[in-house]
């Protein structure tokens, strides 16, 4: 059978279940924890942990952690996952504000940057022992700039030679996802294995069914930030893209994170309330039901659909 990697090993695809498919366990600023005594990391553990369980008591077997390499703490991680029993999938990758390193004045090639995507995947990030399973690039507003362009391209060049699949974060009301697709096409990447990230928070259809027909999945992955589209839309674009038939071709997720450093940590719950690991099962799945989505559909947006993304693997 086919497997993913994950932090605690590979995993057979037919073991991962329920699974929200774009979460964080730690969005940090990067080189801060190396340098500033700006979070107590066994506190923030603990958090995570109980965090952890708190959603795999509700059924949750799996959770895609896409935080970019230039964000992510795996010894953290790895403590988190070890604690908490949940299983847990890693990103290699580099987000939209590309570091100084990777810009164009670096001279770094996407074909240079793909190596180093390549071997989080084949030999294991730094000296943690795990290896990713996803590849995470990003575009926001800002478009498809030329370092943005580098690192999609290199993205597409390591999935490309490890098979592993793309997820990627978009701006959704600037419908950079198309973009994202030209570029991952011109490289020679099925788009079939691709997720364009945080499409939900649009609710044009054309869009949406743009994407899709081109082959890739769409991640309905930010409940709870209504702030980029509230809730009902969200729910409603939803049952009708499921109407159109087009339940096997999206995932479910948050976007949240254990611990968030952009923002005070007792500010979230009250900007953002509902954005939390534990708001899909218990306020978007019954509202799904009732707007005529049916278990099965849920079913395969939840398990089917991630099992599918990750077994496809293998170079080409």
């Amino acid at each position: 059978m086919p497997s993913v990697n994950t932090v605690s090993g590979a995993l057979d695809t037919a073991e991962l279940g329920f699974t929200l498919m774009h979460e964080h366990i730690l969005v940090q600023s990067p080189g801060l924890k190396e340098n500033l005594p700006v979070m107590d990391r066994q506190t923030e553990i603990d958090k995570a942990t109980l965090k952890l369980n708190d959603v795999m008591s509700r059924g949750v077997k799996t959770f895609v952690d896409l935080t970019p390499a230039d964000w992510r703490d795996i010894p953290f991680v790895k403590e988190v996952v070890a604690r908490s029993g949940m299983q847990v999938i890693v990103a290699t990758g580099i987000y939209w504000e590309v570091p100084p390193y990777f810009r164009t004045l670096g001279q770094r090639t996407a074909e240079q940057i793909a190596d180093l995507f390549v071997r989080d995947i084949t030999d294991g990030i730094i000296d943690t022992g795990v290896r990713a399973g996803i590849i995470k690039c990003a575009t926001d507003e800002t478009g498809v700039t030329a370092d943005v362009e580098r690192i999609l391209r290199a993205s597409a060049k390591a999935h490309r030679a490890t098979g592993v699949p793309i997820s990627t974060h978009t701006h959704a009301a600037s419908k950079v996802g198309l973009k994202q697709q030209d570029i991952f096409e011109s490289e020679g990447v099925d788009l079939t294995r691709t997720v364009i990230g945080h499409s939900g928070d649009s609710d044009d259809l054309d869009y949406l069914t743009t994407l899709i027909k081109r082959g890739s999945y769409i991640g309905m992955d930010r409940f709870g930030l209504d702030q980029f589209l509230p809730q009902d839309k969200r729910v409603s674009t939803i049952a009708k893209l499921c109407e159109m038939g087009y339940a096997e071709k999206m995932v479910l997720s948050h976007d949240a994170s254990c611990y968030f450093d952009w923002a005070p940590e007792q500010l979230i719950p009250l900007v953002v309330p509902n954005w939390h690991f534990n708001y899909i099962s218990d306020v978007v799945i019954p509202d799904l039901k009732n707007a005529g989505v049916t278990e099965d559909q849920i079913d395969t947006m939840t398990v089917d659909n991630p099992r599918r993304i990750f077994e496809r693997q293998g170079g080409y």
